[in-house]
């Protein structure tokens, strides 16, 4: 059985939509980079130890085009230290504010696969030659599905979803103004959710 590695049971709602899972509470470590792609593979290796199944780990973040794609993979420590008003306002002075929510997916079975799309044979690599390896030495496999919604850092509207949602307008409206429905129709993470299903179901056939 593939195992959701989160504590939200919001997510695992939502990823139903695309494949049977089940919701595995495991507190991987989450690394330190740059790069969500990284932080997500660490996790999904880690918890694929722990769990001895089939995981998927996702990270996501906040990347907005004048800030250099700041708050980034550090978006829930900016969101709970500055919080999201202070990076609406800090927005606001730039002259553009077009931004991107970015989710990635990283699948580990223990298995190998086609280190495809490329950046998950450069993350294999990269992560092996910094110790991220299994007992035998080498780097255990981890495929990755990017999804990207883009939009714009906008004041404060709605009542609705978490995190940096008021301040995220996709064609006119917020993600805190939109239904659950309407939002996992355009999310990031059902992007690469569906990316990942599609690839999934084809590899269990």
């Amino acid at each position: 059985m593939l195992r959701y590695v989160t504590t939200n049971e919001g997510k695992v709602r939502e990823a139903r939509e695309y494949i049977e899972c089940e919701q595995f509470e495991y507190d991987y470590t989450e690394i330190q980079s740059s790069d969500i792609g990284t932080v997500a593979a660490h996790g999904a290796r880690e918890a694929y130890r722990e769990a001895g199944e089939p995981v998927l780990v996702d990270d996501a973040g906040l990347f907005v085009d004048a800030l250099e794609g700041f708050p980034g993979p550090y978006s829930s420590y900016v969101e709970d230290t500055l919080g999201i008003e202070r990076v609406q306002r800090l927005v606001a002075e730039e002259e553009t504010r077009r931004a991107a929510f970015r989710c990635v997916l990283a699948y580990c079975d223990g298995e190998d696969f086609a280190a495809s799309p490329d950046p998950v044979d450069r993350e294999n690599r990269a992560l092996a030659a910094a110790g991220d390896e299994d007992e035998s030495g080498a780097g255990v496999p981890v495929k990755l599905f990017e999804g990207t919604v883009r939009g714009r850092i906008v004041p404060p509207r709605g009542e609705g979803g978490f995190g940096y949602d008021p301040i995220f307008e996709h064609e006119g409206t917020t993600m805190a103004e939109m239904g659950v429905d309407e939002k996992n129709a355009i999310s990031h993470r059902g992007r690469a959710l569906a990316k990942f299903g599609e690839w999934y179901h084809e590899r269990s056939e």
